[in-house]
């Protein structure tokens, strides 16, 4: 049975992801009165609201906004951070005591924080019996650790995950934030910029007789790139694919431009039309009708070669960015790879590789495709797990 969404304050969430953010942020808030800070509940609920403006899966972004509104003073905030690390954490298999020893002595505060695994059992109702030996304990706080899973997730290979955690994947994935900088055109646009508009400037004055009593300014017009996209779904990659094609469905969708996708094993197959429905199953489902070489094998260099023929001169152009993904396996004849690479790297703006086998530690490019390849390419980056997504994501936001 799908699980009923629940809410926790102002947190939409499900009960299979989200569903201890809401207690987990107040013991968060007792863990900050605990050593010392000013906050109360009323803090601790515009916390809660300002999350709901926030990628919860970036602990840096959670970690500000939390810093803005709960830290007052500048002596909070070395405190309040190593509070943060210390909620926050990666699981831990037994009771393990926090006491900040760092900053506990300027505090009024000085009790320490005991920290403990997830909670597996709920708390005793109010009026129950305790015994006084526990009474005269330190507080203990039950902490869940939100974090702890999508960091793993973060940095966990996507070819060792389980389907849980690739579906769990697919979700984070569709909220990543994706911006890529404008170029600037030929063109301008009215506006307060130094250049002098004279047309403008002339009309603006026939009302003046010809005589020049208003000056009207132009600034230079900014336009998106173009991304392109072309992604390999041979046998090698197979391990791969089905969660490329989200990652490539969720870019289109996220950025304000046009994004032109295609698929290749033995031959190029354009899938941008396919996977331009709302609906992220149906167009999944549609591309998987259209393509016809799945998991077969690899011919990069024929596959260029039929892009810069067909597509390249309706697509490229304008400060193009083409993201090429693949592991560099090929069947193909080396020399057309580096022919078509060159060609495809001198009429684009920047060209980049991405390959999920670099993440390995002992990954070295020395297949011929990528020898071929190499030489033409700006950016070689892995593309194998959440974190080298985001650092894809900067590294677009940075042309």
């Amino acid at each position: 049975m799908k699980p009923t969404p629940l809410s926790y304050g102002t947190i939409e969430a499900s009960p299979d992801d989200r569903g201890h953010l809401f207690p987990n942020f107040m013991l968060f808030g007792r863990v900050l009165r605990g050593v010392g800070l000013d906050v109360n509940t009323g803090r601790m609920m515009d916390l809660m609201h300002a999350l709901n403006f926030v990628e919860l899966h970036l602990k840096a972004d959670v970690k500000n906004t939390a810093r803005c509104l709960l830290v007052h003073t500048p002596e909070d905030g070395p405190l309040f951070d190593e509070a943060f690390e210390m909620f926050w954490r990666k699981p831990v298999g037994d009771w393990r005591e926090i006491d900040l020893p760092s900053l506990q002595v300027t505090r009024k505060r000085k009790k320490p924080v005991l920290a403990a695994p997830p909670l597996t059992e709920p708390p005793q109702a109010d009026g129950q019996h305790q015994d006084d030996s526990a009474a005269e304990q330190p507080p203990v706080l039950l902490v869940t650790q939100t974090y702890s899973v999508r960091e793993i997730l973060r940095q966990k290979d996507f070819s060792d995950m389980s389907a849980d955690e690739l579906e769990e994947v697919k979700r984070i994935m569709t909220n990543f934030v994706w911006n890529m900088t404008k170029r600037r055109t030929r063109r301008f646009a009215p506006g307060d910029g130094l250049a002098t508009d004279f047309r403008r400037t002339l009309r603006r004055n026939l009302k003046y007789g010809g005589e020049v009593m208003q000056w009207a300014h132009k600034t230079p017009k900014f336009k998106s790139r173009p991304l392109i996209i072309i992604a390999d779904i041979s046998g090698s990659m197979e391990r791969y694919t089905r969660l490329l094609l989200h990652f490539i469905y969720s870019i289109g969708f996220a950025l304000d431009q046009k994004v032109e996708s295609f698929v290749f094993g033995t031959r190029l197959t354009r899938i941008t039309r396919e996977l331009e429905q709302h609906n992220v199953d149906l167009a999944l489902r549609d591309v998987g009708k259209a393509v016809m070489d799945w998991n077969g094998g690899t011919r990069i260099g024929d596959s260029i070669r039929m892009f810069n023929q067909s597509w390249g001169r309706r697509v490229l152009g304008h400060g193009a960015v083409v993201l090429l993904i693949s592991d560099g396996w090929d069947r193909g004849d080396p020399e057309v790879l580096a022919k078509e690479m060159q060609r495809l790297d001198l009429n684009c703006s920047r060209l980049i590789w991405l390959n999920p086998l670099l993440g390995q530690v002992d990954y070295e490019p020395l297949t011929r495709g990528m020898v071929a390849a190499l030489p033409h390419v700006d950016d070689f980056l892995p593309v194998h797990k959440l974190a080298s997504m985001q650092d894809l994501a900067n590294v677009l936001h940075k042309l």
